[in-house]
């Protein structure tokens, strides 16, 4: 997929970070959003910057993703907006820190939920139209945002690790299906490290972890590459159709590292955390 204009973009999690700076970019591009964020007040600050970058059609509604009967909704209500779509992009995401023992059953539904549910749904929803689009001209794609952490796991993050390693899991099974059926439907995962955005601010913790602590080491020590360099790379992927995107610097050192040393990640890992992580409280 080379030419994005006219095409309709589906991003979820559209008001702030990665999903804000891929609007703008297919704004520039000349796509047609439908974007949507749980968050109304960052959903219309994005539908404003894309309105400053181009004149492009922008649907807008307010959804939580891991509402299934709103999210099935919400795809009726974009498909019968714009009559079809060409790019989906499952990018809503959130970030849960804490040990497992000390983790509390609503904090893991909730991330289990936005992180892996959100995605199901989005792709589920969507596909039947990707493929139509696909079969029609070979214009449809779909991208689902895992993690770094969907390639190694991290201490203190096995629920975003468990939805993330999912993510890449159900994706990766996609892909393999589309090229099966030779459906003219791309899929890629997505795999950033560290990017600066809000998710650590925002994030859910456990009752011995320092929030504050915490989202500090996030934005000073890991956070290393912007939204807009991020949706850059992404969109090459999808011009590319590659199968799997890393975004940043980290996340191709940190995934070679993991590779290279096998099933040893963690031991060297979990000796390299004591030094590392902030503390508990």
């Amino acid at each position: 997929m080379k030419n994005f204009k006219n095409k309709v973009v589906v991003i979820t999690g559209a008001g702030s970070g990665i999903g804000r700076a891929l609007a703008l970019d297919f704004a520039r591009r000349g796509a047609k959003l439908a974007l949507s964020d749980i968050n109304e007040t960052g959903l219309k600050e994005t539908a404003a910057a894309v309105a400053d970058v181009a004149p492009v059609d922008v649907h807008t509604a307010q959804l939580d993703v891991a509402d299934r009967d709103a999210f099935e909704a919400y795809s009726l209500a974009v498909l019968d907006h714009f009559g079809g779509v060409n790019v989906v992009i499952n990018n809503a995401g959130v970030a849960l820190a804490g040990d497992l023992v000390d983790l509390e059953w609503k904090d893991i539904d909730w991330i289990i939920g936005i992180n892996f549910w959100g995605v199901v749904h989005g792709t589920k929803f969507f596909l039947p139209a990707l493929l139509e689009s696909g079969a029609a001209s070979g214009d449809a794609h779909i991208v689902n945002i895992s993690s770094l952490f969907g390639l190694v796991s991290m201490p203190g993050q096995s629920m975003y690790n468990a939805a993330k390693y999912a993510v890449r899991g159900m994706t990766e099974a996609l892909r393999e299906e589309m090229l099966i059926g030779k459906t003219g439907v791309g899929v890629t995962a997505v795999h950033p490290g560290g990017i600066k955005t809000a998710i650590a601010r925002s994030a859910r913790t456990s009752a011995k972890e320092d929030q504050a602590a915490t989202a500090k080491f996030f934005d000073e020590k890991l956070a290393r590459t912007t939204p807009e360099k991020a949706a850059e790379v992404i969109i090459h992927g999808i011009e590319k159709k590659q199968a799997r995107v890393l975004v940043g610097l980290d996340a191709h050192i940190v995934h070679n590292f993991g590779k290279y040393t096998g099933s040893r990640y963690q031991d060297l890992i979990a000796l390299g955390a004591k030094f590392a992580l902030p503390p508990k409280k």
